[in-house]
């Protein structure tokens, strides 16, 4: 489903702040996979998730989804092929527009707009519905504006209009980060049951290893642009926060005091 070969990146190339933030990374996800990806600071985690989004283009490599090559393909072209979750429970939604209106966009993103604007029954019936799966009400707040949510609620909302059309690919740029832990793990669980349901292939970023561990089928870490660790199937079941840390250390050649502080 996403096959990256070889993809290179380098910022401010050639003066005294060049980064090389990601170096000939190849990665191949099977349809259906759910991948975690941990990683340091600094480790190229972001910079690969914005690669393959079309944030910007990478310096060499490809980058196929679903088959089809969309290396040189611009970040809105690629939105009909990905759907994302960002940090911020602010972005991904438009906060002065109602819950329903906030999913129009989403479903009709990548299809032809005419003058019509409103939201038909058919929809309303559609949107109402998969609200219901959040459980938390919000199939009864369709009018409401999103600006009027909670983070939680938003962030459930975001995963929820990201998943509306069944994407190729579905990325979660740490988008519990800026939750509390109650919230946090509520919005994972959705995250499971979405990705689940609907037989998604995804690819979240986070800097919890007990997340990383316990969500998704397959775990890559990342040091200084490259994937120094990926556990799939049983071994990543049998995995522990200390059998991590020990794994990083051996592989990134760094103390593992140093890790517990870069995978907190």
């Amino acid at each position: 489903m996403l096959k990256l070969a070889h993809i290179s990146k380098t910022f401010n190339r050639g003066t005294i702040n060049e980064k090389r933030a990601l170096q000939e990374l190849s990665l191949h996800l099977a349809s259906g996979d759910f991948v975690t990806v941990i990683g340091g600071n600094g480790a190229g985690k972001s910079t690969l998730l914005n690669a393959v989004a079309g944030v910007w283009p990478v310096d060499s490599g490809s980058i196929l989804i679903d088959g089809e090559n969309v290396t040189g393909m611009p970040e809105y072209q690629r939105a009909r092929l990905i759907g994302r979750v960002f940090q911020d429970p602010m972005m991904g939604t438009a906060p002065n527009m109602q819950i329903e209106e906030n999913l129009a966009l989403a479903y009709r993103r990548g299809k032809k707009r005419g003058l019509r604007w409103g939201v038909t029954q058919a929809e309303r019936g559609l949107y109402r519905e998969r609200l219901a799966t959040l459980g938390l009400g919000l199939e009864d707040r369709m009018t409401a504006k999103v600006g009027l949510l909670s983070g939680g609620q938003r962030q459930a909302l975001t995963l929820l209009m990201a998943a509306l059309q069944t994407p190729k690919l579905l990325l979660l740029d740490e988008h519990t980060a800026a939750l509390d832990p109650g919230t946090a793990a509520k919005v994972l669980e959705l995250s499971d049951q979405i990705i689940r349901e609907h037989g998604l292939t995804a690819l979240m970023i986070t800097h919890n290893m007990t997340d990383a561990i316990r969500h998704g089928n397959r775990l890559i870490m990342m040091d200084r642009g490259r994937i120094v660790l990926d556990i799939a199937g049983e071994e990543k079941q049998r995995l522990t926060k200390a059998d991590l840390l020990a794994r990083f250390a051996e592989k990134a050649g760094v103390q593992e005091e140093t890790d517990s502080v870069l995978l907190s």
